[in-house]
C-alpha cells in the first residue's frame, strides 16, 4: 500500500503492458536464484585464476568488467554448483542500486556468483528470446518492474521472489529477429572498445620495460635506513612490495613526480542531506571508472548549490579526475562538458606540463599507479590516499611519439564504447517502441 508502488509513471507503463499476453519470468528460466550466503564462501577462497566469481561491481554497462574480477577454485564451484551460471545467462543486482544487469559472455565460461547477486538461468531459451529477454528487463518496461518490487528504505533489496513474478510481454519471432543483429554488433563494438585499450595498455608496459615484472620474484628486499627515516614506515609490506621494484625498473628511464605534472584540488562535501534524485551531477567516488563519468548510484545537487560551488569544484574538459578514498587509484579523464561538482573524495588534476591527459590516466590506471596507491593507503577499513603521497607518485615520461600513440589508441577505444552505448540505448528504445505500437 505504499505511494511508491502506485507512481502515476508506474501505473502508466503498466497499463501498456496490460494490452499484451503477459508472462513471468519464472515461466521462461529454468532457475531463478541468489548467490550463496557470504558465510558459505569467505573472501580469503578468492583466487587469481579459476573459476570467476561475479559480485555486484562487476555488473557494467551490458557486460561483467573483468578489471577487479576475483576467482574461485574449480572444487568450490563444484560444491556451489547450484548457484552457476552459463554463456547467456542473465545476472542482476539485488543490493543498493537494484536493476543494474549484465550477459554472461562465452569468454567469461562457466561462473559462479556472490550473494548480492541474482542468476536467471535460460538454458532452453533460444537466441533470440534471451536478446529480447535482456533488452526488454534493460528497458523501462522492465525496469519500473524492478524497481517497483524492491523493498527498503536506506538500501533497496530485491527478493528471487520478486524477479520471478516480473512479467514480460509475448511477442512474434518476426517482430524480435531484429534485436539479436543490434545484439552482434553491439557485442563487437564492445570487443573493439577493449581490444583498443588492452594495445594501449600493452604499448605502455612495453615502452615501460614492465612486460614480465609482475613474473618476478618479489620474497625478500634490502632497506637502507635512510629509507625507513624518509617514508617513516618500517613494515615488510611496504619494503618488499612489488611496488618498489617496479619503481626501481621504470627510474632507468624517464620520470616525474604526478605534483610536477599537474595541480590537484580535492572535492567538496555539501553533505548527504545535499543528496537529490534530480538535478545537478554531484561526481563521487562510485560515479569514477577508467572510462569516463558513468551513473552508477549517481546522486545530484540542487541548482543553487550547484552554482555556489561550480567555480572551484566543476570539472572541465582535459582535468583527470583521481580517487582517493575507498576504491582508490581509478582515474579518468574528462572528454565532454559535465555540470556537476566534484566530490571530497575525488581530486580533479589540472596537467601544468606538456603531456596528453589520456596517457597519464592510463598510466595512473596501470600497474603503475595502481600498485603505489596501494603501497601508500592506510586505512584498515576504507582506504585513504593522502594528497601529499599522490603529489610524490612517480609517473614514467615515455617519448611524446610513443606517449600520442598510446593516446590514440584510447580515443579509439573510447569512441567505440560511445558507439556501443549508443547501440544500446538503440535497442532499449525499440522494445519500448514495441511495447507502444502494439508488438511491432
Amino acid at each position: 500500500m505504499d505511494a511508491e508502488y502506485y507512481q502515476p509513471e508506474y501505473l502508466r507503463l503498466e497499463k501498456i503492458l496490460a494490452n499484451f499476453t503477459l508472462v513471468p519470468i519464472k515461466n521462461y528460466a529454468d532457475h531463478i536464484f541468489s548467490g550463496p550466503f557470504g558465510s558459505s564462501l569467505k573472501s580469503d577462497m578468492y583466487t587469481d585464476h579459476g573459476v570467476p566469481f561475479i559480485r555486484i561491481g562487476d555488473i557494467v554497462d551490458l557486460f561483467i568488467s573483468k578489471k577487479n574480477l576475483v576467482y574461485i577454485p574449480e572444487k568450490e564451484h563444484i560444491r556451489l554448483f547450484s548457484t552457476h551460471l552459463d554463456a547467456g545467462d542473465i545476472i542482476l543486482s539485488k543490493i543498493g542500486t537494484v536493476g543494474r544487469l549484465s550477459v554472461i559472455t562465452p569468454d567469461l565460461g562457466k561462473i559462479n556468483i556472490s550473494e548480492n547477486n541474482i542468476g536467471i538461468k535460460l538454458d532452453d531459451l533460444p537466441e533470440n528470446r534471451k536478446i529480447f529477454l535482456l533488452f526488454f528487463l534493460l528497458s523501462k518496461y522492465g525496469q519500473f518492474q524492478i524497481l517497483r518490487k524492491a523493498s527498503g528504505n536506506i538500501q533497496l533489496k530485491l527478493n528471487v521472489s520478486d524477479v520471478e513474478d516480473i512479467f514480460v510481454p509475448q511477442i512474434d519471432d518476426k517482430n524480435i529477429n531484429f534485436l539479436l543483429k543490434l545484439y552482434k554488433n553491439l557485442t563487437s563494438l564492445f570487443e573493439e572498445y577493449k581490444n583498443y585499450y588492452q594495445q594501449a595498455e600493452d604499448l605502455f608496459l612495453k615502452e615501460s620495460i614492465l612486460c614480465n615484472f609482475l613474473n618476478d620474484n618479489f620474497l625478500s628486499s634490502v632497506v637502507n635506513l635512510n629509507g625507513i627515516q624518509e617514508a617513516r614506515r618500517i613494515d615488510a609490506e611496504y619494503f618488499n612490495s612489488p611496488c618498489n621494484k617496479m619503481l626501481a625498473q621504470i627510474a632507468k628511464s624517464k620520470t616525474a613526480k604526478l605534483g610536477d605534472l599537474a595541480d590537484m584540488n580535492k572535492g567538496v562535501e555539501p553533505g548527504a542531506d545535499a543528496y537529490q534524485d534530480e538535478g545537478k551531477l554531484f561526481i563521487r567516488v562510485s560515479s569514477i571508472s577508467k572510462d569516463g563519468i558513468i551513473d552508477k548510484d549517481q546522486k545530484y545537487l540542487s541548482e543553487d548549490l550547484y552554482n555556489e560551488h561550480k567555480k572551484d569544484y566543476q570539472p572541465q574538459v582535459g582535468d583527470i579526475l583521481l580517487t582517493k578514498d575507498a576504491s582508490i587509484g581509478v582515474a579518468c579523464v574528462v572528454r565532454e562538458p559535465v555540470e556537476g561538482i566534484v566530490a571530497g573524495g575525488v581530486l580533479r588534476l589540472k596537467l601544468k606540463e606538456k603531456m596528453n591527459p589520456e596517457y597519464l590516466a592510463l598510466v595512473l590506471n596501470s600497474i603503475v599507479g595502481q600498485m603505489q596507491a596501494k603501497r601508500d593507503a592506510g586505512g584498515s577499513i576504507i582506504a585513504h590516499w593522502k594528497p601529499e603521497q599522490i603529489k610524490n607518485l612517480i609517473v614514467p615520461i615515455l617519448p611524446a611519439a610513443i606517449q600520442e600513440k598510446i593516446a590514440g589508441l584510447i580515443v579509439k577505444s573510447h569512441e567505440a564504447r560511445k558507439k556501443a552505448k549508443e547501440l544500446l540505448e538503440e535497442a532499449k528504445l525499440k522494445v519500448e517502441e514495441m511495447m507502444e505500437k502494439g508488438g511491432r
